[in-house]
């Protein structure tokens, strides 16, 4: 299995992801016909650079200052209109998506009404964008990526001066294990914590792979205490160290989050559930239960990753008023899966396709289909038929 591995001992943001992918063998061209997609007057600058004597690509995003605040919906439109894959369009809509949680969360507002600051920038979209592309184009099953150090010291931001790491980085970064850092800025940017923690399923210091290139993404900064670059680590899994350490190809650990609920609505059931899936989610259910004093009740289980563990834990005692709420963590089999698009007489569907140890299923994308079968009024299951042929 190809894996990458974030070595972030300097930090990480946006543009040193850009550059790593790129120093790492992503061709920086379709990296560029991405961003030109978007329709935004932006320009990528690529440049080997060096820090503390060590050479890194410097990726580096030309585009004017804009006054105007951006929403999700905006952020979203842009997206939309660009000529991304399936693939990478959802991982930067994830990735955008976390960041207006956190937004959301530290400002104490819904999320609809979040509006970027920095990060809806243009060189901060056209960071996020290149990096989703990037990460692609690796081709790799299984991020992983050392503790995190965030920096010292304070940073200048839209709210004025604020300790480092900001509210926002902070609250990204939730669940994630942190290294100490005595540089006196900011290491880690809410671009790059986002954009780490959508991807990334272990935190290790030492991943199990063999090595096969290494990229280094230069940060803008130049210390004189350390070299301000990103390492990422692309190669293989050694055979069987995955195993040894509990992991094959098809499994993964997730922690599962439980509450019992018997003295809400389901209105505010459904609406927790939509909180929960925004927040990263990797799947939420509910299911009738008997409680004490044979009152029904429901069992509301969150499925997730153990970086948005803590804040969906908080969605639950937020929105539910639970008393309580049970973590326990389990080791998951699953598909090894891709995005992909399949042709249809309508037109272009997107599906999930999925394989393991010789069996393979595709399962069609129910949105898609939904659209395509309102738009040509056909019955959904011919669609879905269809996207199977």
């Amino acid at each position: 299995m190809r894996v990458a591995h974030f070595d972030c001992f300097s930090g990480i943001s946006g543009d040193m992801v850009l550059g790593a992918v790129i120093d790492a063998g992503v061709p920086a061209d379709a990296i560029r016909a991405a961003l030109d997609s978007l329709a935004l007057p932006i320009k990528l600058e690529v440049e080997t650079v060096k820090r503390c004597g060590f050479a890194a690509t410097k990726a580096t995003v030309e585009a004017a200052d804009q006054e105007d605040y951006r929403f999700l919906p905006d952020v979203e439109a842009i997206l939309a209109r660009g000529a991304l894959t399936a693939r990478q369009r959802d991982l930067a809509t994830t990735i955008f998506r976390k960041v207006a949680v956190a937004e959301s969360t530290v400002h104490g507002m819904p999320l609809e009404r979040v509006h970027f600051h920095e990060v809806g920038a243009l060189d901060s979209i056209a960071d996020i964008v290149g990096a989703a592309v990037g990460l692609d184009l690796l081709g790799v099953a299984r991020f992983t990526s050392t503790p995190v150090p965030t920096g010292s010291g304070s940073v200048k931001c839209a709210h004025g001066l604020m300790p480092v790491p900001t509210p926002g980085t902070a609250e990204l970064l939730k669940g994630v294990p942190l290294a100490p850092s005595a540089i006196k800025a900011e290491l880690t940017t809410p671009t790059g914590a986002a954009i780490l923690t959508t991807v990334v399923t272990e935190w290790t210091a030492t991943p199990a792979m063999t090595i096969e290139v290494v990229g280094h993404g230069s940060g803008t900064k130049d210390f004189l205490e350390q070299p301000n670059i990103l390492r990422l680590m692309v190669g293989t899994v050694v055979p069987g160290a995955s195993a040894a350490c509990g992991y094959s190809d098809e499994t993964d650990s997730v922690v599962v989050l439980e509450t019992n609920l018997d003295d809400i609505s389901s209105e505010v059931i459904g609406f927790t559930i939509e909180r929960l899936f925004a927040a990263g989610a990797l799947d939420v259910f509910s299911v009738p239960i008997q409680m004490k004093k044979q009152r029904p009740g429901v069992l509301l289980s969150v499925i997730c990753g153990a970086a948005t563990a803590d804040e969906l834990e908080a969605i639950l005692f937020r929105e539910t008023g639970t008393f309580g709420v049970r973590r326990t963590t389990a080791t998951r089999a699953k598909l090894q899966r891709e995005g992909v698009t399949v042709d249809t007489p309508w037109g272009p569907v997107r599906a999930k396709r999925g394989w393991r140890a010789g069996l393979e299923v595709l399962t069609p994308e129910y949105e898609d289909c939904a659209r395509v079968a309102r738009e040509h009024e056909v019955p959904l299951r011919e669609v879905f038929a269809a996207v199977r042929r």
